[in-house]
């Protein structure tokens, strides 16, 4: 009997104990212990599967990085060519169903969407962090954590043809006086174009005079406050209409047709991407320049968009750890390096844009400096009201109609569309 007590009594203070702990407190106690066995990775899958952007030069890059990834781990990894703007609906499809991938490739601007309908997880970059340019982990960062594996960062410059203009321009005036130089639309001969009646392109004109997209707190966006119609964004405005009112740029130009006028000669300075680089070199040889934009009449340096592609970790991916294992192998060094050899896109690391390879490359180094003087376009989800209504403005001020209505009704328009789809 005396033992019975004994006994009872024990298993009394044993539950009062645990009951004074505390259900956090057993499970952090738990999850310590786990975590004490040397932080090790689960067991290896037998293989990952990764959707790949459905572009050639792309996708023989990762190709090639991927089968490294095999050769040193043993996993193998199952590429599949899906078209990057055609990835979140397949997923929010696929993943499901369980036929979705681990990892698929995204612009930036769609992380705050994506992370908001549960489709990703966030990543821990861990002692990698700084790895990453401070640009790239700002536009990879949804509230307060980070959505995405850096691979590129892009923005846009200036090409010009040598043969056409003898001293490199540094400012806009001297931009606008080779357009009255060169131009004649009658023979298909400008002096300046660019995709003038698109947001992300022209953004540089009106974010350099003071204009904004979203009131930007350190990364935190006020929707209700939109500076696309303010005193900056009317004078960015004037100037691209000025282009069209002066016939510097045609209505309703299109890059196919802008592109191929430079090729062929035809222009001497477009404002494009790097993802132009190889083709405009092929068409023009030693005669293709590069440049940051050129300053604006008020001295300052235009703040293009800059876009950030990374690898994203699905929410549906049962080997998770790994998934991060080979995003983090994608974009090392050494592979980065591999990726920009191949595909011609300029990684996200700052040491891969201080490598010679890029650093006294005369193209690709006006593009990394231009990243300097950009901010990633806002990744929240109210975004994406952003782009037809602003869009549609452009293509009005290209006809002549006058700019500050025609702003202050865009900037309606989204706060309509940012409502209506219960965007933040």
């Amino acid at each position: 009997m005396k033992k019975s007590f004994i006994y009872l009594f024990a298993m009394v203070l044993f539950i009062s104990i645990l009951a004074a702990c505390g259900p956090d407190e057993v499970n952090q106690e738990s999850s310590s212990e786990e975590e004490s066995v040397e932080g090790e990775m689960p067991e290896k899958p037998e293989s990952l599967k990764l959707w790949v952007n459905a572009e050639e030069k792309q996708q023989e890059a990762v190709e090639e990085i991927t089968n490294s990834y095999t050769e040193e781990t043993g996993i193998e990894v199952e590429m599949v060519p899906v078209d990057m703007l055609e990835q979140v609906e397949k997923l929010d499809v696929e993943g499901p169903a369980g036929n979705g991938p681990d990892i698929i490739f995204q612009p930036h601007d769609r992380i705050g969407d994506l992370a908001l309908r549960g489709l990703v997880e966030p990543v821990n970059f861990g002692d990698l962090e700084s790895d990453y340019t401070d640009t790239a982990l700002q536009a990879v960062q949804f509230e307060e954590e980070y959505w995405g594996y850096p691979a590129v960062i892009e923005t846009y410059a200036m090409y010009y043809n040598k043969s056409l203009v003898e001293e490199a321009p540094e400012s806009m005036e001297d931009i606008m006086a080779i357009a009255e130089r060169d131009t004649n639309a009658a023979n298909d001969e400008f002096g300046f174009l660019m995709e003038a009646a698109n947001l992300y392109f022209v953004y540089p004109f009106f974010s350099g005079n003071g204009a904004y997209v979203f009131e930007n707190d350190g990364g935190n966006y006020d929707i209700s406050d939109i500076g696309l119609a303010n005193e900056g964004a009317v004078k960015g405005g004037e100037l691209v209409k000025s282009w069209f009112d002066n016939g510097y740029i045609p209505q309703d130009l299109t890059p196919d047709i802008m592109n191929g006028l430079f090729q062929e000669g035809k222009v001497s300075s477009v404002i494009n991407g790097p993802w132009m680089v190889r083709e405009y070199s092929e068409a023009l040889g030693d005669d293709l320049a590069a440049i940051p934009l050129p300053v604006l009449e008020n001295g300052e340096n235009p703040k293009s968009f800059v876009g950030v592609k990374s690898y994203m970790l699905s929410y549906y991916s049962d080997n998770k750890e790994w998934a991060e294992d080979l995003m983090a192998y994608i974009t090392n060094y050494d592979n980065s390096k591999i990726y920009y050899d191949t595909a011609g896109e300029i990684p996200a690391r700052d040491d891969v844009m201080e490598d010679p390879i890029i650093s006294e490359d005369p193209i690709f180094s006006a593009f990394a400096e231009q990243t300097t003087y950009g901010e990633p376009m806002p990744s929240i989800p109210a975004m994406q009201q952003v782009w037809d209504p602003f869009n549609d403005a452009l293509s009005f001020i290209s006809k002549g109609e006058p700019v500050d209505e025609v702003l202050q009704e865009a900037v309606d328009a989204i706060h309509d569309q940012i409502e209506a789809s219960g965007a933040n």
